[in-house]
């Protein structure tokens, strides 16, 4: 029986790559969207057209009712839930000074607060059958933080901490969890960069390039593949050594 991998934020960037590696090795592969219908429907096409089993479901995991569904939705579309990626994701750039309440709020309920929903909808059949592997994606700006970015990197080291104490809780249910930890990634976040600092960026990174969402993806089916069946709890950064 195939496995079923459930992404969030598959439509575009990291998701979208991790999910079409996902279906190449032969998963079910349901891809969550919120808003980028049109992506959505154009990774669709290509899965169909290589004859990929996948669905796509909308749903804005920061909505407990619509995580919620969206975890029924796959489970009666595929007939099975095996791995969980948690990738959707948002961020912004702003002085701590001017970052409003609903900013702050809106970080945490897309970064954090998605990841609890739909994990609480998705864990109980994970537990029932003794067995799957959650991969959340963070930052490196979880890790070390970075300036004028606050309320971002602080949800990213959330997703780090709920990663490490939810390793050592599902443990005994043989469910592993685990946490991506990306660097500088060629994905829609940078299109507000110049051409400068985007160089700089390049520069600041030890292996000379930025990452691709490929990079990323080949990180996640590692995490989720049976050669880390014994691995839990960890950190993997995929940052080109960043912030070595």
């Amino acid at each position: 029986m195939k496995k079923t991998v459930l992404i969030t934020g598959a439509s575009r960037g990291i998701g979208r790559a991790a999910a079409i590696l996902f279906a190449k090795y032969g998963y079910n592969v349901s891809v969550n969207y919120n808003n980028s219908h049109n992506d959505a429907q154009e990774l669709m096409k290509f899965m169909v057209k290589n004859g990929h089993s996948c669905a796509a479901f909308k749903a804005d995991v920061s909505k407990k009712e619509q995580a919620k569904d969206l975890v029924l939705q796959t489970v009666n579309h595929f007939g099975s839930l095996d791995i969980i990626v948690n990738n959707a994701g948002i961020a912004q750039t702003k002085l701590f000074t001017d970052i409003t309440e609903n900013d702050w709020d809106n970080m945490f309920d897309v970064n954090v607060k998605g990841i609890y929903f739909v994990l609480h909808s998705a864990l109980p059949y994970l537990i029932s059958q003794k067995s799957g592997k959650v991969i959340n994606v963070s930052s490196m700006w979880g890790i070390s933080g970075a300036s004028c970015e606050v309320h971002y990197s602080a949800s990213k080291a959330a997703v780090i901490g709920l990663t490490k104490s939810l390793a050592k809780e599902l443990a005994p249910s043989n469910i592993t969890v685990n946490c991506i930890c990306p660097g500088v990634i060629k994905t829609d976040m940078l299109k507000e960069y110049s051409a400068d600092e985007i160089k700089a960026l390049e520069d600041k990174t030890p292996l000379n390039r930025l990452g691709t969402p490929e990079d990323v993806a080949k990180s996640i089916y590692f995490l989720a593949s049976n050669d880390a069946d014994f691995i839990t709890g960890q950190v993997l950064s995929v940052d080109g050594g960043f912030i070595l």
